[in-house]
């Protein structure tokens, strides 16, 4: 099983107590890998003491306010891509075939293209298979990534260090505005840029 990507979960999950017992471990995880840079791992590892530092409470309510009042923050990829139209859940449908093929269980409450279940799944896979799944969604990740840069958050330390485990450049922080706005402005930002080029992916996994 390859751990990081079981830490990068639980580093993008909601703050709760059982969370924040666990992050010596995820520190263990995070601290010796080779899979990115320096400067990646020095980001974790703050976004790590902050998540755990002060009250429970208020990282809670750092978490609400980031992931969970505006669609450019969304950790459900295909919000990016589709909206809440109807091809996102045909998208739903092949991304839950990929797992069910694989014999990954969701349970009852989990959506598929939630980014913490998707790091989930790829914590039982090969690395192969989760650079190229990573790299299907290398648009959407760095747009999340530049939303959380916008908003100064060090939870854009995770989207920065997947898109270097997926072999792209992670985001200039120096080129993204800081901005203060609630996040729905920053969904009027992300309207104007599309989070993705080309949402076609020939072949392989289903296209994020």
């Amino acid at each position: 099983m390859m751990l990081i990507f079981k830490a990068f979960s639980a580093l993008l999950s909601y703050p709760g107590e059982e969370m924040r017992q666990a992050l010596p471990e995820i520190v263990e995880v995070v601290r010796p890998s080779k899979l990115i840079g320096e400067r990646e791992r020095e980001a974790l590892l703050a976004l790590i003491e902050e998540i755990g530092d002060g009250d429970l409470l208020a990282a809670e309510e750092r978490y609400v306010d980031l992931f969970d009042r505006g669609r450019a923050l969304s950790l459900h990829l295909f919000e990016h891509l589709h909206g809440d139209g109807r091809d996102r859940g045909a998208a739903m449908v092949e991304l839950k075939g990929l797992y069910a093929a694989a014999g990954f269980e969701l349970t009852a409450s989990e959506l598929p293209d939630y980014l913490p279940v998707v790091l989930e799944y790829l914590s039982q896979r090969d690395m192969e298979e989760a650079r190229e799944l990573l790299a299907d969604c290398a648009a959407i990740l760095a747009s999340i990534a530049r939303s959380l840069i916008a908003r100064q958050s060090r939870y854009a330390a995770v989207p920065q260090a997947l898109l270097v485990i997926a072999g792209e450049k992670p985001v200039e922080a120096a080129g993204v505005r800081p901005v203060r706005e609630p996040p729905g402005m920053l969904d009027r930002d992300w309207a104007e840029r599309p989070a993705f080029a080309d949402p076609v992916t020939p072949g392989g996994s289903p296209a994020l």
